[in-house]
This record gives C-alpha cells, sequence and structure tokens, in this order.
C-alpha cells in the first residue's frame, strides 16, 4: 500500500488519546474541540481551549487529569508530540485530489478496525430490525445518506420512516412514529451537526426511542444523545465533505438488520423481485 495511505491525519493521532476514556458530556465537549482544530490545539492555552469549547479553563484542567496527565501544559506537550509525528508529507502522496482520495481509504481502514467486533453490530441490527416503524434521520448534509438508506432498508423492513425536514413537524413525526410502536431511531449526525439534529435526538428520546447515531467521531455532540454511537470519519480534505465511510457503514448497519431476520428478509425480497418483474421495472 502507498505510505501515505498509512500514515494517520492528525484529527486520527488525536482520537487515540480518548479511546477506552469515559468522559462527561463537557469533557466530550472539549475533546471534540481538540479533534476539529487538531492542527492549531498543540498550541493554545488552557483559556484559549477553554472558549473554543464553551466550557470553563478549570474543565480544562480537569479534562487535562481524567486522561492521565498532571494538567493542562503536559497534555497540551502530548498533544505536540502527537500532532508533530507523521507530519512529513511522503514524496509521493500525488496531488490534492490524489490526497483526498487516500485519506479516504484511510476513513474506510479505521471502519473496517473498529467493525472486528460482530457482535456490538448484530446487537444493533436487532435492535433496528424490531422497531416497527423504524425512523430514520438526516438533515441537510446527512439527509442523502438517511434517503439512500431508508431506500434498500425497505425492502426488507416493513415499515420505514425517512426524516429529513426539520422545524416543528419534525417532533410531531418523531411522537407520530414512537405512537404507531417505534422503538428506536437511526440518525445520521454529521458536520455541521444542525442543532434540529440534536434537539430531535433529546426528542426521540423523550419519546422513550432508543437512538443510534451514525457519526464522524466518537467525541461528536451525537454522542451526549445517543445510546449507541457507531462512528465512520468524514473525509475533509476537498472544499465539500467526503461520506465514503459513513455511507458504508450505513449498509453494514443494514446487512446487520438482514441477519437479525434472514427468513423474513428472504422473503420480503423475493416479494420484491416477483412485483418488479411483473411490472417491468428495471432493463438488465
Amino acid at each position: 500500500m502507498n505510505e501515505s495511505a498509512v500514515v494517520a491525519a492528525p484529527t486520527d493521532r488525536v482520537l487515540d488519546l480518548f479511546h477506552g476514556v469515559r468522559l462527561t458530556p463537557t469533557q466530550r465537549r472539549i475533546a471534540h474541540c481538540l479533534v476539529q482544530h487538531a492542527g492549531a490545539a498543540a498550541y493554545l492555552s488552557a483559556a484559549e481551549v477553554a472558549e473554543l469549547a464553551g466550557v470553563s479553563q478549570p474543565s480544562v484542567t480537569r479534562f487535562a487529569m481524567a486522561l492521565g496527565h498532571d494538567g493542562y501544559p503536559a497534555l497540551r506537550r502530548r498533544l505536540r508530540e502527537l500532532t508533530a509525528a507523521g507530519a512529513v508529507e511522503p514524496a509521493d502522496a500525488g496531488n490534492e485530489l490524489q490526497r483526498a482520495v487516500r485519506a479516504e481509504i484511510g476513513n474506510l481502514d479505521r471502519l473496517a478496525g473498529h467493525l472486528a467486533d460482530r457482535g456490538r453490530i448484530a446487537e444493533v441490527g436487532t435492535l433496528l430490525a424490531a422497531s416497527r416503524p423504524l425512523p430514520v434521520l438526516g438533515l441537510r448534509a446527512a439527509a442523502p445518506l438517511a434517503a439512500y438508506f431508508a431506500y434498500f432498508a425497505a425492502k426488507v423492513h416493513p415499515d420505514v420512516r425517512v426524516l429529513d425536514d426539520g422545524g416543528s413537524l419534525l417532533t410531531d413525526r418523531l411522537e407520530q412514529a414512537a405512537a404507531a410502536g417505534a422503538t428506536a431511531l437511526l440518525a445520521f449526525v454529521l458536520p455541521r451537526y444542525p442543532r434540529e439534529t440534536l434537539d430531535a435526538l433529546r426528542e426521540a428520546r423523550d419519546a422513550g426511542l432508543t437512538v443510534v447515531a451514525i457519526t464522524d467521531s466518537p467525541v461528536s455532540p451525537a454522542t451526549e444523545h445517543a445510546e449507541v454511537v457507531l462512528p465512520a470519519a468524514v473525509g475533509t480534505d476537498l472544499v465539500f465533505d467526503l461520506h465514503t465511510a459513513p455511507m458504508t457503514l450505513a449498509m453494514v448497519v443494514l446487512q446487520a438488520i438482514c441477519d437479525a431476520a434472514p427468513a423474513d428478509t428472504q422473503a420480503r425480497l423475493e416479494a420484491f423481485e416477483s412485483s418488479a418483474a411483473r411490472r417491468q421495472l428495471f432493463l438488465g
């Protein structure tokens, strides 16, 4: 593999600091801030980090200690080590378009590593398969992913409801889904994290739904409102984000839904194929 495909980006090296550490909501906000400003975070003071994250300066100090450091200066030294590592770009990294594609390859490779625990994904599949109806939330940039997932999910699930419009009607549709028997919500929560999306996650939990969030990072704002968080990194090397890994993860989750009820899945797929053939939907 090209060397440039395996050199971890600064954001990934900073994320490694938080793996396996139980953080409070305030600490997750600080962690998310450090990830979002990975290139500059190592040179910010505790006060500057606190201002960026919207927390108090003592909270930043407690955050550093929660990660096993004596204080913020020690954490900053560690951040400098992490962001300096691998900072020299390989000579054969190619142009900016090639680097963006190779970064996506790296995102997919990290996603593959997260999927080593098949039991966790199987539990998610069982949870979502049992929700009748199954509401799928995706606003703004996440709306196409929600629609893509729902298009295929509708072939194996009897009642998939896409929630891709914000406003006051969104709460109505969440409550209607819960009243109709929904027990879980699948939400796509991607940068820049619409406020309406996070509000909807809170409202879904208030309605008694278990929230499963596909998001870009284990410290994204979605983690404060979801019982299950499935991270898949977003590419940031072009003008607009690349959602290759989140889309792949969406199809992995759909596979888990199919695996949770294989007999029902097969019956529904066969029924669809019969209907499609009768109506001559496809040319091939």
